[in-house]
């Protein structure tokens, strides 16, 4: 009987060895995590209000900055190059890109720029994305469907689809 209860014993504490082992193992692996600046590698979604109300965090940081284009903000800079403003309901981010703007991208759009806050004063963007929608929407009522252009789009998708 004090056989199986000894080899009982050594189980157990391997057992708890293993345990206290791989639980170091872990903590191990997340103080280097910690410690390596995984931090740097976060890309934080903000609007306007957001980036002003982080202040120094937002210098340097990789952000994606979401908002509408403003009115008449929009300035071709020569080549690709592009600066206009991003708003929310209370704050304005002027924003520089040097990226080709979608053919989408135009004034009260809502847009989403990735880049960084720069001292200067201004947002340098190296991604621009607008956002738009698929949805169709039908003719308002009373609008008159001509039949031959009904006939061509419907021609148009048949023949897309086989």
């Amino acid at each position: 009987m004090t056989e199986v209860r000894t080899e009982s014993g050594r189980m157990r504490r391997r057992t708890r060895w293993f345990m206290v082992g791989a639980f170091a193992v872990a903590a191990i692996a997340f103080a280097v995590i910690a410690a390596s600046g995984i931090n740097k590698n976060l890309v934080y979604y903000w609007t306007p209000s957001d980036l002003y109300a982080n202040g120094d965090k937002a210098y340097g940081a990789t952000i994606r900055l979401g908002g509408m284009v403003s009115k008449g903000s929009i300035r071709k800079l020569g080549g690709s190059a592009v600066e206009f403003d991003v708003k929310d309901h209370t704050r304005v981010v002027h924003v520089k890109t040097s990226t080709v703007p979608p053919q989408m991208f135009r004034e009260n759009i809502g847009v989403v720029v990735e880049g960084t806050m720069l001292k200067d004063g201004y947002f340098q963007s190296n991604r621009l994305m607008v956002s738009h929608n698929n949805e169709y929407k039908a003719p308002e009522k009373g609008h008159p469907v001509d039949r031959r252009e009904l006939e061509r789009m419907m021609k148009s998708v048949e023949q897309g689809n086989t």
